[in-house]
């Protein structure tokens, strides 16, 4: 066979960019430059759950990261008050500039000078670890030029043009820009204080506004999602699980969030609603446990309660059908319309007889009780249309498969939502897909690629399709999904079962075998990404903090850091959410205290509380070098040595104009 110079081939394709030694030369010592820059901060945040104002703020304040600045440049210059001015400003520009005009109306011309400056100097603390090509890319286009020349200066330079920068800041305010101006300014920093943000999964449900958290990601410069089990629930459903959609409905109503399913991606409830007042005469133990007052005065609580049963006993069918259908799934159990005694009011689990607290099933029929109805079935037939249809639901799913994975490997960090399943000997549990079994990364990568291939495939409707589309159903809640890491999900047990002890859901038996560091250890090798300073980072488990819980496992090599963002974990964990920072310098836990609202901070200053908790400091600046994009600049730097050579032994010809 004959041999193919593929090295040779990669150098031609190179010389075609850079055509003489000249030309290579500056490359090679503009790779080297980045790469002897300290890394970016990187963000990383779990669990949002919807929850869009206090999501907003911390993006907006990079959990901290802002304040630390003005804090370190104006200590000793500024007071406490004045810092938390320019904090705020950073934040929310557009309403904090409202509130300072109606307060300083004759004073703005002082006001705008001395911000200005400030805002300068922040801007420019934050943009010094970056080149100046990536910060003149970062600046927005009607003020870049004036931007870049306030940045790029030094306290020498402007001793010697004094005059040059106080008639760009008068400018400014002369011509009625400084508004826009401070506005441009403020996004320059938040962009530049963070330069990688990573979601650890779970943006939906709960809260009100998810689809605007995933607004506020899309105009986000650089960000990656791993994907949760709330996420495969919308991702599912966008791939056409009916299963998937009656999930998503059931949360809606449970958490008063229908308005969010309407008027965000324009999916109307009104069959199902109609279905359910004329089919149910009660809601009886369907009340949802958080419902609004909008909704209480627009149906009433029972109305909910039986919108809510409908959902539920819809979703029990499709559930089932969705077992039957997978054996391999190995969730029989959960096979319980067919359990239910009607005679006794009862239903077996287990082998234990629960009483219930509703049987008034009129849809169920005990001979077939996984049959829907025909009404039922024109419902769900018209839901698949409509998220299927919906415009904005498809923008968003295709953002998530664009940014997002089962898993990410990054800067020797391994990221997943939930766990990687274990058995109760710590090995790794297999799972069967498409009859082969799967375990350890191979799973993750495996439900990845069929996670991906139900979608793209969604409107085929194969049943290779549909197998791919319930595997995400099964992602949502089953027993060895890496996105669920508990033995079932008792929505059964707890609507319809008043006896607790039948509510358990067991956690898999990653969540204790990694409190062993060697275990950790044996997970992040398993990815490629074992080291001194590797870390697994999780979400997905509430930390009960206020019970004593720690987000650190593992001798600090796993973080769980979903510290109840949600407001519906709140009272649970005690906080309100946990998110991470890792700079240059290491890596710091910050816990957060609820976020009242954006009118508060406006008006008061107010921030989030939050605590930080330095888990690792670097014993030396951490550099673009050590990053996982330097790993890939030092290839680049590799070939064009290689280039370099080939120029200067003749090997190959330069093809470019020489400069004199």
């Amino acid at each position: 066979m004959e041999h193919f110079d593929y090295q040779g081939r990669y150098l031609r394709l190179l010389s075609q960019t850079f055509r003489t030694v000249q030309e290579v030369s500056t490359e090679i010592i503009n790779l080297q430059a980045i790469m002897a820059l300290p890394k970016g901060t990187e963000h990383f945040m779990s669990d949002i759950h919807g929850e869009d104002e206090a999501f907003a703020h911390i993006l907006n304040n990079c959990s901290g990261v802002i304040r630390d600045k003005i804090d370190a440049v104006y200590c000793d210059k500024i007071t406490e008050r004045e810092r938390a001015e320019l904090a705020t400003l950073i934040y929310y520009p557009k309403y904090k500039l409202e509130k300072v005009k109606r307060q300083m109306a004759e004073e703005m011309e002082d006001w705008y000078r001395i911000t200005l400056r400030r805002l300068v100097e922040i801007c420019r603390v934050v943009a010094s670890k970056y080149t100046r090509s990536k910060v003149r890319k970062a600046l927005p286009p009607d003020f870049a030029y004036i931007i870049d020349e306030l940045l790029n200066t030094n306290s020498e330079v402007v001793k010697i043009k004094e005059d040059y920068y106080n008639r760009i800041i008068a400018s400014i305010i002369e011509t009625n820009r400084a508004d826009a101006f401070i506005q441009a300014i403020a996004g320059v920093i938040k962009r530049l204080a963070v330069d990688r943000l990573h979601i650890i999964g779970d943006l939906f449900d709960r809260g009100p506004r998810p689809d605007r958290i995933i607004d506020m990601l899309m105009a986000h410069h650089s960000v990656d999602i791993q994907w949760g089990n709330h996420d495969m629930l919308w991702m599912g459903a966008a791939s056409g699980s009916e299963a998937c959609i009656f999930n998503i409905l059931g949360v809606s109503v449970k958490y008063s969030n229908m308005e969010m399913l309407e008027r965000g991606y324009g999916i109307s409830l009104r069959h199902i609603t109609n279905f359910a007042q004329k089919t149910y005469t009660d809601g009886g133990c369907f009340a949802p446990k958080v419902i609004s007052d909008m909704d209480r005065e627009l149906s009433g609580s029972d109305s909910i309660a039986r919108l809510y049963k409908a959902i539920l006993i819809i979703q029990f069918k499709l559930e089932g059908q969705a077992i039957l259908r997978n054996p391999a799934f190995g969730m029989e159990d959960r096979l319980l319309l067919d359990k239910i005694d009607y005679q006794s009011h009862s239903v077996t689990i287990g082998g234990v007889a629960y009483p219930l607290e509703d049987w008034d099933f009129p849809t169920v029929d005990p001979a077939d009780p996984y049959r829907l109805t025909d009404e039922e079935q024109e419902i769900v037939e018209e839901l698949r249309d409509a998220f299927a249809h919906s415009v904005r639901l498809t923008e968003h799913m295709d953002f998530l498969y664009r940014v997002g994975s089962m898993y990410l490997c990054f800067n020797q960090n391994l990221l997943y939502h939930g766990c990687l399943p274990m058995n109760e000997d710590g090995s790794f549990a297999a799972l069967e897909v498409d009859g082969q079994l799967y375990s350890g990364k191979a799973l993750m990568d495996v439900l990845d690629s069929r996670a991906r291939y139900a979608y793209y495939n969604r409107k085929r409707r194969t049943g290779a399709q549909r197998r791919a589309a319930d595997l995400m159903w099964y992602l949502w809640c089953g027993p060895r999904s890496p996105l669920f890491g508990r033995d079932r999900m008792a929505t059964f047990e707890r609507c319809l079962i008043g006896d607790k002890a039948a509510h358990a859901e067991a956690k898999n038996a990653y969540y204790t075998h990694t409190a062993d560091p060697a275990v950790c250890d044996r997970i992040l090798e398993e990815f490629g990404v074992a080291g001194e300073h590797s870390h697994i980072i999780n979400g997905h488990m509430p930390v009960k903090t206020k019970d004593g819980e720690s987000p650190i496992h593992g001798g600090g090599k796993l973080l769980i850091i979903d510290g109840g963002f949600s407001r519906a974990y709140q009272k649970t964990t005690g906080i309100a959410g946990y998110t991470l920072v890792y700079n240059s310098h290491g890596l710091r836990l910050i816990s957060h205290e609820p976020f009242q609202s954006r009118e508060d901070c406006v008006a008061n200053n107010t921030d989030i509380l939050s605590t930080a908790e330095i888990l690792e400091s670097l014993p030396e600046i951490k550099k673009v070098g050590d990053t996982d994009i330097g790993r890939e600049l030092q290839a680049q730097v590799d070939g064009l040595m290689q280039l370099l050579d080939a120029y200067r032994s003749g090997a190959l010809k330069e093809t470019g104009r020489k400069q004199s």
